[in-house]
């Protein structure tokens, strides 16, 4: 693979936790190697001070990989020539707030970043949404992003992956490089499948001995974390997306991964949602989706429920 001797990245939501945990990641080599990083800090106008005394501190790491850096509030400046723009800022959900009130804010805001990329954006610009709902804003993005080819528009499943990865290993008492395959499917929601049908420890198929618990467990476990801390996660999400944009980019043929991609109508599901897939990194930031898995009707069914989900979210999201 070709080496690029740098890259501009803009952040989304650059003054927020997530941003503030994933950054040192970028800009120490951990996501693109010995690669010169041109940053673009993007949040809304209240923040921009906030954004300074964050290039304050990204001055006194003293990284030898940063470039330049921008801030501001304008996407349509902040967008040019970007060769990769995660979208970390988005509308936090509040107290009492339903979800299709969610939706409606969040709808607004990545209509107007899509509007933005197809205005200013490179054609060939990679796009990681992270904010959520993950899925469905993924899909407004490109949208209005009609430049930018689907492919490359992925949405944040990775945490989930992880998180099911260090369920299991605990579970089974096995080191986490011994396992692989494990599968998210679907929406990043409650109704996402965590499936170990295709998983292995030590090159054998396992079973667990309750799946129904893991599988929830995986489902809630954000709430779970929100619960005990009093906050969403912040660097375990910082962290998967690191691994997102590293494989991707690097490439990981060894292993399933999950992404959430806009969907050709692979395994049934409706084409046009973003769903997360088993994703086999080619490099370059080039990908595959495996479509050949033999799936059990206890699968079949849970992939439905989950796309069920997203074709709710889809409408909600066309009738704003």
């Amino acid at each position: 693979m070709e080496v690029q001797q740098s890259l501009t990245v803009c952040v989304t939501g650059a003054a927020g936790q997530i941003a503030y945990s994933f950054i040192p990641l970028l800009l120490s080599g951990q996501v693109f190697g010995q690669v010169k990083i041109n940053l673009r800090l993007l949040d809304i106008p209240k923040m921009e001070t906030a954004l300074k005394g964050v290039v304050m501190e990204i001055e006194d790491c003293a990284y030898p990989l940063i470039g330049d850096i921008q801030t501001g509030s304008n996407p349509k400046e902040l967008f040019q020539n970007c060769d990769l723009i995660v979208f970390l800022g988005g509308f936090p959900r509040l107290p009492g707030m339903e979800r299709k009130d969610l939706l409606q804010k969040n709808a607004n805001i990545f209509k107007e970043q899509g509007e933005a990329l197809q205005e200013v954006g490179k054609e060939d610009v990679k796009c990681v949404v992270v904010a959520n709902p993950a899925n469905t804003n993924c899909l407004i993005l490109s949208r209005y992003a009609t430049k930018i080819p689907r492919q490359n528009f992925t949405c944040l499943t990775r945490l989930d992956q992880n998180r099911a990865y260090a369920q299991v290993a605990l579970t089974l008492n096995k080191p986490l490089n011994s396992l692989k395959n494990i599968i998210i499917w679907g929406n990043h929601s409650t109704t996402q499948y965590p499936s170990i049908e295709h998983a292995t420890v030590e090159g054998q198929s396992f079973v667990l001995p309750d799946q129904g618990q893991f599988i929830e467990r995986i489902q809630k476990r954000g709430a779970e974390v929100l619960n005990a801390r009093g906050n969403s996660s912040v660097f375990s999400a910082a962290n998967a997306v690191k691994d997102h944009i590293k494989d991707w980019y690097n490439g990981r043929e060894d292993t399933l991964l999950s992404l959430g991609v806009l969907s050709n109508g692979e395994y049934g599901v409706q084409s046009g949602l973003c769903f997360s897939y088993p994703i086999r990194c080619l490099g370059a930031f080039k990908y595959e989706i495996v479509g050949n898995l033999q799936l059990s009707d206890f699968s079949k069914q849970k992939l439905k429920v989950t796309e069920e989900e997203l074709i709710q979210e889809q409408g909600l999201a066309e009738s704003i």
